[in-house]
């Protein structure tokens, strides 16, 4: 290799010295920007679709029947023979229990008795009434001619009157008997429990042998449904969120015994009585469904959805685009336009808190909206998301 002698150097013109520095700085440079330039942005989008957008309320409540009547005992016993069980099918006016009936075959017999007593004696008085009558009236004629005095007269005229209240009097004593005999006679019809109605028995709480007692509060002895193809749910509702259910909206519900199946009903009723338990005032929202197949039992918990509101066909853009785009002045949407995200007003509609309807603005099924941000780093390291 031939070496460059310094005096070569010397004679080296200043122009390449220069450029060599110059390059030296260039390079410098472009390294800095290297290391410290914006790391690159890649957006998430999602696309504006269109269809149906659903606000509901979520609530809890419970599968009964729609009529379930609740069958006592008015007369007090021992019962003797049980006739239902449960799920007995059931017809109006079917005996269920038969309470022991002997104390009060004893009072039915002694009012017969009783009122048999004052038949007779009515009869009795009746045959004095009509000997009195005849003396009276033979008295009368006497004193007429003096033949009789008439203190006699009097007398028989005061038997007379007598004769008559006493037959008014057994005529009410029979009354007041036979009035003791029909009361005595239902109670010993009511030693029968039937049933008031065609249904099923879906709860017995005597047993037999039991002692019951009719108080002043009527032991429940059965319940009967009256149809158990016809349901409902009684749930209960928020303050905060009964004005939005109305009575004919559509509801939804599930439950565990059937958790991959989704029931379907209406709200059949809006009950105003408030119900306020830890000072939590509710409302209870009465939601028929049909039962045809007998799968819903009662007592069921279900987990229900009430529709409040909602739209078939709405254009509608994930709730996520509104939060990337949120701003403290009107509700706004980034769009991708040509590969770059362009903001765009909105007004909005119904929220079901997945996605929000679009009423207006220049959005149109198909666009691409920004949800989130990725920010690179230099390095090829992982993409980070932001919001």
């Amino acid at each position: 290799m031939d070496r460059v002698s310094p005096q070569a150097l010397r004679h080296r013109p200043i122009w390449s010295i220069a450029a060599g520095v110059l390059l030296l700085a260039l390079s410098a440079a472009g390294g800095w920007w290297r290391w410290h330039r914006e790391p690159p942005v890649h957006y998430v989008t999602a696309v504006v679709s269109q269809g149906p957008v659903t606000r509901s309320v979520t609530a809890t409540g419970t599968v009964n029947p729609v009529l379930t009547i609740i069958v006592g005992t008015y007369v007090s016993g021992v019962i003797q023979q049980l006739y239902c069980d449960y799920n007995t099918q059931v017809k109006q006016g079917q005996v269920c229990a038969k309470i022991d009936p002997r104390p009060y075959q004893t009072l039915v017999d002694q009012a017969k008795a009783n009122l048999d007593i004052a038949k007779a004696q009515l009869e009795k008085d009746r045959a004095s009434l009509a000997y009195a009558d005849v003396n009276n009236q033979r008295n009368a004629k006497l004193a007429v001619h003096n033949e009789v005095s008439q203190d006699a007269a009097d007398n028989a005229r005061s038997v007379f009157e007598q004769a008559k209240a006493q037959v008014d009097l057994d005529r009410a004593t029979i009354e007041q008997r036979a009035a003791v005999l029909a009361a005595a006679q239902v109670n010993l019809d009511y030693t029968d429990i039937t049933s008031p109605v065609d249904g099923t028995v879906v709860s017995r709480n005597v047993t037999m042998g039991q002692t019951v007692a009719a108080t002043f509060q009527t032991p429940t002895l059965f319940l009967i449904a009256t149809d158990l193809t016809k349901m409902q749910v009684d749930t209960n509702v928020s303050e905060s969120d009964i004005g939005a259910i109305k009575e004919g909206a559509k509801a939804s519900f599930t439950v565990d015994a059937f958790p991959k199946r989704v029931f379907q009903g209406t709200v059949a009723q809006v009950r105003q009585s408030p119900q306020t338990v830890q000072n939590v005032v509710t409302y209870d929202v009465v939601v028929a469904v049909d039962n045809t197949d007998l799968a819903l039992k009662p007592g069921m918990t279900a987990s229900t959805q009430l529709i409040a509101d909602q739209r078939a066909s709405a254009i509608r853009v994930p709730d996520l685009a509104l939060r990337y785009a949120q701003s403290a002045g009107e509700p706004r949407v980034w769009v991708m336009r040509d590969g770059h995200p362009v903001s765009v007003s909105v007004v909005l509609g119904l929220d079901d808190d997945s996605n929000t309807e679009i009423v207006s603005g220049d959005v149109k099924p198909g666009d691409q909206v920004v949800t989130s941000e990725q920010h690179g780093t230099v390095g090829g390291a992982v993409l980070v998301p932001r919001l």
